[in-house]
């Protein structure tokens, strides 16, 4: 009788320790999952990374306005060039943004972005993004950062976002703490200003 208990223990025992197992896995999985879904569906006004191609550029315009954000307790500037601009559904625009490292160490910055009003993120695209990549700033260096974008044509023919006049691109400017940005900073010399993306 023992020994079929113990059997019995072993194989719960063995049943619980793959749970955990898979949860830990679920959980490391989780937030670039959840990342790609968002980026693929426009879910939560994360805005849909796009391809270059043929689309149609409509008359009706949008203005869009560029944000930013950064932990007051790090040592950098971070700013759109341009605050807004007017752009024809279906027309590629480029804007830049300048980060500015005012501390006197390297660090390796990257960032987030949002969309608002949430409803417009699955219609503003992005063809090129600096979010997409850690930049490496060498103390008192500046670098201007692009954004290729457009607001896809398509969103004309919802009625539902004929009131969407104005969309908001922000982006939240952070210290990367990654493997990649430990190696960035252990062989690249100082190089004053320059401009990257």
């Amino acid at each position: 009788m023992s020994a079929d208990v113990g059997r019995k223990n072993a194989r719960v025992a063995g049943r619980l320790a793959a749970v955990a197992v898979g949860m830990v896995g679920l959980a490391y999985a989780s937030s670039p999952l959840y990342d790609l879904f968002c980026r693929t569906t426009g879910f939560g006004g994360t805005p849909v990374v796009a391809q270059q191609g043929e689309r149609a550029i409509l008359e009706r315009t949008v203005a869009v306005r560029f944000d930013s954000n950064v932990d007051p307790n790090l040592p950098w500037r971070f700013e759109p060039l341009e605050r807004e601009v007017k752009v024809r559904l279906g027309e590629e625009r480029l804007v830049h943004y300048r980060v500015t490292n005012v501390s006197q160490r390297p660090i390796v910055g990257t960032s987030v972005y949002n969309v608002t009003p949430e409803p417009a993120g699955p219609w503003f695209n992005k063809l090129q993004c600096f979010c997409f990549t850690e930049q490496l700033l060498q103390p008192g260096q500046s670098v201007d950062m692009p954004v290729v974008f457009f607001v896809d044509p398509e969103m004309d023919k919802d009625r539902r976002y004929d009131n969407v006049r104005t969309v908001t691109l922000s982006y939240t400017f952070f210290e990367a703490k990654t493997e990649r940005a430990k190696i960035l900073l252990g062989g690249n010399p100082a190089n004053g200003t320059g401009k990257g993306g």
